[in-house]
Order: structure tokens, then C-alpha cells, then sequence
């Protein structure tokens, strides 16, 4: 019989705290190991044992949730999940959050939620946490006092040896980019250091909840000189444009007459996922095709592999985030196992390869 995984419940509302308390202590693989009301009882219960995961919230006394964070991956780093709200305000304290080294994070139930929904919800947010590797969260150990992170991770593996690849024109050319479980922080990354002035459209599903896709496309657009926002149905996208899926809501791409243009729309969840990367690679692979550059980020799960696989059909570059930088390199494996990468490199050489790509020399 595995041993459960400890986990330790950091939450000022006492409602909240026994009703996590009951459907974490339900699952086979998880137990709760204590419960606390704000960051100094929760420090009190470290000193006597150490949980493998902590549920922690945003707003409580004393200390705030995101300063109890930073911490945590300061100290001795452990796998955090996030407790937030479905406000604008909370999403934004939760980037920050994603961005100091929470692993993910659990949406408060909503009036229409079912215990049963609810329960598989925070299950799998609890085993996305328990299989992030040490190294991933020891990166945020070594931040800077500006917030920026020293990479130690592990020297990237390519799957096809560098090579002279052929240029490609911003003007007829898209990147479609998928990710899910610490991707957020792996976008901000690549973007970091990409050539605004020489890239074209860029297309972006991150599975993400409505009210965090319009924070998180605000977070980049204040970033970077790109000029980032959340996508709008029909609305062009040009050069230098970055656009992200809407939360709840699926993202593809149309060709017209000035290029390609955004298209939104409802529909069922493909791979259990609203946006879905599939349905982005997919429209890619039929529109902009040989044109496209498909990249597939950090995530658990399979989502982005079968697009993936359309758009190498149809002759587009795919490429992978190496498994060795990814906090759960589900979705990047899923597209090795089906032979349909072309590349595999961490997110500067990523970066340092679509800049040479469409380079004007």
C-alpha cells in the first residue's frame, strides 16, 4: 500500500478549512495533516512536521498569503496550491502567486459546483502538486531581489541536432503556443526574450478560468513591448500581436484577406479542457499550415498532442519545452511519445531559435 501524500491546509475561514479537510481526507492517496488559520499556526505545525503539499489562501490575518509564499521558496520549497476566488483581483494575486513558485491553484466552489466536481477538481490539483520534481521548485529558492529566477535547471536535450532552418516571413507566418501547469511563468519566460519587432502573430492557449485569461494577457502586456490581449472574435491579428484564449472559451484561426484573424467560440471541452490546445494547433495546422510554428509548453495530461501531430503533417515546425525545465512535462511527452516534434529545447532556446528564424539576415 503507497503512502499518502501529507497535506496541510492554510485557511482563515473555518467553513473552508472543514470542508477541504473533508474531501482531502476522502481520497486514497492524500491525508490531512493539520489545518491552520493563518500563516503562524500553519509555521507552528512546519516546526513539528513537514507536509509534502500546502493548500494555501490568498486573503488572511496577520500575513498574507502571497508573503507566507515567498517564504516557503525561499526556505525549504514545497509544492504550494493556491486557494483563489473568481474575481479579478484574486486572479491577479494568484499570477503573482504562480510566479513566486505555487504550483497551481483551486478555484473557491461556486454556487452551481457539485461535491462530485468539486472533489475531482482539487484531486487532481493535488497530484499535478505531488508529481512536480524538487528541481522545479528549488529554481524559485534562488530568485533575485527584483523577482527574477537563476535557471539551474538541466541542460536541454534536442531531439534533431540545431540547424540552418529556412527563414520565415512575419507577414504570412503564425506561432501557436499550448500550455497548462506552470505555464504562465514558462510564457512570460519565452516572451522575455523574443524580437517584438520581427515576430509575427502569436496565438496562445493557456488553460485557464474566465476573469485570469484578461488579467494574465494585462500582466503581459505591461511586461512586454508586445502588444498582448485577451482574444476578441474577428479581430485581425498582426506582427507583434499576442493573444490569449479566452478563459471558458475555445481559440482558432481563420485566414483573411490581411492575413488571419482571431476566432472565439463556446463548445464542448476537448482533452477536459475549455480552451482547448488541440482546437488551437488543429485551425492552425489547416490555415497557416507549412507557415506555423507549433510549441508545446509545461502541462499534465495530453492536450496539444494530436495538433500537434496535424499541424508536423502538414508541414509546419513543432517543438517542445524540454521535459527537464517543465513543473509537469505531461503534455510535451505525450507529443515525443507520438513522434511529431521536431525540437525539443528550454524556453531561451526556444526563444533564441524563433528570433533566428525570422531574422532579416
Amino acid at each position: 500500500m503507497s503512502v499518502k501524500k501529507k497535506v496541510l491546509i492554510v485557511e482563515d475561514s473555518r467553513t473552508a478549512r472543514e470542508l477541504l479537510s473533508e474531501i482531502i481526507s476522502s481520497f486514497d492517496d492524500f491525508e490531512v495533516m493539520g489545518r491552520a488559520a493563518d500563516p503562524y499556526e500553519a509555521h507552528d505545525i512546519m516546526k513539528k512536521e513537514m507536509p509534502d503539499i500546502i493548500t494555501l489562501d490568498i486573503e488572511m490575518p496577520k500575513m498574507d498569503g502571497l508573503t507566507f509564499l515567498d517564504k516557503i521558496m525561499r526556505g525549504a520549497p514545497l509544492p504550494v496550491v493556491m486557494i483563489s476566488s473568481l474575481t479579478s483581483e484574486n486572479a491577479a494575486i494568484t499570477l503573482k502567486a504562480l510566479e513566486l513558485g505555487a504550483v497551481d491553484y483551486i478555484l473557491k466552489p461556486q454556487n452551481e459546483s457539485s461535491m462530485k466536481e468539486i472533489s475531482e477538481r482539487i484531486h487532481e490539483k493535488l497530484v499535478i502538486a505531488a508529481s512536480v520534481p524538487r528541481s522545479w521548485l528549488n529554481i524559485h529558492k534562488y530568485r533575485g531581489k527584483d523577482d527574477s529566477v537563476r535557471d539551474f535547471t538541466r541542460k536541454t536535450i534536442k531531439l534533431v541536432p540545431s540547424d540552418d532552418s529556412a527563414k520565415m516571413l512575419p507577414s504570412c507566418s503564425m506561432i501557436v503556443i499550448g500550455a497548462s501547469t506552470g505555464g504562465t511563468v514558462a510564457i512570460e519566460k519565452l516572451l522575455s526574450t523574443l524580437d517584438c519587432r520581427i515576430m509575427p502573430p502569436i496565438a496562445i492557449v493557456q488553460h485557464i478560468p474566465p476573469f485570469f485569461s484578461r488579467s494574465f494577457a494585462d500582466r503581459l502586456n505591461k511586461l512586454f513591448p508586445f502588444n498582448v490581449y485577451e482574444a476578441e472574435n474577428g479581430r485581425p491579428m498582426l506582427p507583434g500581436d499576442v493573444v490569449i484564449a479566452q478563459g471558458g472559451k475555445h481559440l482558432l484561426v481563420q485566414r483573411s484577406h490581411a492575413g488571419y484573424t482571431a476566432v472565439v467560440k463556446e463548445g464542448p471541452k476537448v482533452n477536459r479542457h475549455q480552451p482547448s490546445v488541440d482546437i488551437l494547433f488543429k485551425s492552425a495546422a489547416l490555415v497557416v499550415r507549412a507557415n506555423a510554428v507549433g510549441v508545446l509548453m509545461t502541462g499534465m495530461g495530453c492536450d496539444g498532442a494530436v495538433g500537434m501531430a496535424e499541424l508536423k503533417r502538414n508541414g509546419a515546425v513543432t517543438i517542445v519545452q524540454d521535459r527537464y525545465e517543465c513543473a509537469v512535462a505531461g503534455m510535451p511527452r505525450s507529443a515525443v511519445d507520438l513522434g511529431v516534434v521536431d525540437k525539443e529545447l528550454d524556453c531561451q532556446r526556444i526563444s533564441d531559435f524563433l528570433n533566428s528564424i525570422f531574422s532579416a539576415d
